[in-house]
């Protein structure tokens, strides 16, 4: 670009503080690199229900962790290797990381200037990106990782335990232990080692490697192959009794905090995972992933289940005074299909994740001798407040009931209109054209008229937004 006339005092100044803004990273474009065509990435997705989360510029595609524990001192020593490419000509970049100091940063073989923000790691390599350019990210850290909370979205993130440590929560938990880009619109797979003291178990998603040992200290390894959204990555740490074995010719790994009684509730709804599983393959389609499982903690702080890929993660209330409980286990490996295979682009959209989950329950619970589906969305329709949206339910109401609950009957009115045969061809449909990938809400709708050959959208609108009890089909 050529530029003509002579700059007046106030465009020197205004150029200055520009230049001085770029070198201490406050502003978000317009720095250095720019007359190049290159830019920086933004520090935020865009998504406003989870602020400040994810950044653009790159699309990551593999994380390679190496993570070291010490319950003692609930110090964690780290370095994570991402593979990502640039999406746009890319001057810097922003990774989600809390609370954990930063030692060495290098893109590619060359050492990158990076700097610590609110939440943020801010890097820029020596050299721009440019678009299409796949690049490598090496960071490393240390330090006392946090939890983090997020007030109505609830509590996450990486908590001290008694015998070692938990690293869960939606939306937010992985950048408290490792440097990411935190937003389920930027699914990855993952390689994961693990190194705690000799006779802890240090659990987490996808498919168990080798163990190794040495000096009192063990490494145990994980790889999820399928692309997974941050969120859903896990680290458990402890004592706990692990069971590992195969169903359908894949790795099944369960475990049960020690605390737990061995032949309890806990133990007695983890052995059903597999059954739960090829029921719900005879609805959904085959499963995605490359192994099973299901871990149960026994601290009291974690008061929700959580559908951590491949291994879901249970807290200890679901299975109070030693009582079974399948339909929670139904619930969460429901999401498998529904929120980790086909996931979110923005959390507006959740009851994708999360009224189908619910539906599940009603479909494992008929088939398991208890109350049908149709009693199930009876006794529901009459429960509630149609008020509250499904879709577009406000930050505050992000796990509210009409998520859940309006959106299992939502999911039930399409069977009831379309029927069963094109019912679930529609989910089949979904879960294999959308695997592994993200969708929204008006994807799913686009998808249910194409396959039924008929208009649906005025069904979802009733019974996901309408403000009034819609008329039963």
């Amino acid at each position: 670009m050529v530029r003509t006339g002579r700059r007046s005092a106030g465009s020197r100044l205004a150029a200055v503080v520009a230049v001085l803004a770029c070198a201490i990273g406050l502003a978000a474009t317009g720095c250095t690199g720019d007359r190049d065509g290159f830019r920086p990435g933004t520090a935020d997705i865009g998504d406003p229900y989870v602020p400040g989360h994810g950044n653009g510029g790159y699309d990551v595609g593999h994380y390679g962790l190496d993570v070291r524990y010490d319950p003692s001192t609930d110090r964690l020593t780290g370095r994570a290797v991402i593979t990502a490419t640039a999406t746009q000509d890319l001057s810097r970049f922003n990774l989600d990381l809390v609370g954990l100091e930063v030692r060495a940063v290098s893109v590619g073989d060359a050492p990158a200037e990076h700097r610590r923000g609110d939440g943020e790691l801010v890097v820029t390599p020596r050299d721009g990106l440019p678009r299409g350019r796949q690049f490598t990210v090496t960071v490393e850290y240390a330090g006392v990782p946090t939890a983090v909370d997020d007030g109505a979205l609830g509590s996450g993130g990486f908590l001290h335990t008694a015998d070692g440590a938990v690293a869960l929560g939606q939306p937010d938990s992985a950048a408290t232990w490792f440097p990411v880009n935190d937003h389920p619109s930027d699914k990855a797979t993952y390689d994961l080692a693990v190194t705690v003291p000799d006779g802890l178990a240090a659990l987490s998603n996808g498919v168990p490697g080798p163990k190794s040992s040495a000096d009192g200290w063990t490494t145990w390894r994980w790889s999820e192959r399928a692309p997974m959204a941050s969120y859903l990555s896990t680290l458990v740490i402890g004592d706990y009794r692990v069971v590992t074995g195969t169903h359908a010719g894949r790795p099944m790994v369960t475990a049960v905090a020690a605390s737990l009684p061995a032949t309890g509730g806990a133990a007695t709804s983890l052995a059903r995972t597999g059954a739960i599983v090829d029921f719900l393959a005879s609805r959904f389609g085959p499963y995605p992933f490359d192994s099973y499982g299901g871990i149960v903690i026994a601290d009291d702080r974690i008061g929700y289940a959580l559908e951590t890929q491949s291994r879901p993660v249970y807290g200890p209330g679901f299975f109070a005074d030693d009582r079974p409980n399948p339909s929670v286990v139904a619930h969460e490996l429901a999401h498998q299909w529904f929120g980790d295979s086909v996931s979110l682009t923005r959390w507006s959209d959740i009851w994708l994740n999360e009224g189908f989950a619910s539906y599940a329950e009603w479909l494992w619970e008929e088939h398991d001798g208890g109350r049908t589906a149709q009693r199930n969305f009876e006794i529901q329709y009459a429960a509630t407040d149609w008020t509250q949206p499904s879709v577009e339910p406000g930050r505050e109401q992000m796990f509210g009931s009409a998520v859940y609950k309006r959106g299992a009957l939502a999911v039930h009115a399409l069977r009831r209109t379309v029927g069963d045969d094109l019912f679930f061809r529609i989910l089949r449909t979904w879960t294999t054209e959308r695997a592994a990938g993200n969708a929204t809400t008006a994807d799913l709708v686009a998808l249910a008229e194409r396959v039924a050959e008929r208009q649906l959208r005025p069904l979802f609108d009733a019974w996901l937004v309408g403000g009034s009890a819609p008329t039963l089909p």
